[in-house]
């Protein structure tokens, strides 16, 4: 019994890794560093869920938005599993010029 529950564990740790979206605005924004990073909160693995963050206000202006990008740190991945999709956060980040 305490094998199986090891080795669901340990599949579990292997399988959870880290998904990442970045949509490049206008240049690349690949060594910038963002100006805001929302941690937001979605349950039931977010289906028919959605969060807003305006970039154009946070950079002060639409001109001056380089990027935006939302990720799933690992972290966020393993608490997703432990809660079995009822609990599933996500970082989303901004870039500005």
């Amino acid at each position: 019994m305490i094998k199986s529950v090891a080795s669901i564990l340990a599949a579990s740790l292997v399988m959870a890794g880290c998904a990442s979206q970045r949509f490049n605005v206008s240049g690349d924004a690949a060594g910038a560093s963002p100006k805001v990073e929302d941690s937001q909160t979605f349950f039931l693995d977010g289906i028919g869920q959605s969060k807003t963050v305006d970039a154009a206000q946070v950079c002060g202006g639409a001109s001056k938005v380089l990027g935006v990008g939302v990720e799933q740190t690992g972290p966020e991945v393993l608490l997703g599993l432990v809660t079995l999709g009822i609990y599933t956060p996500r970082t989303a980040r901004v870039y500005c010029k």
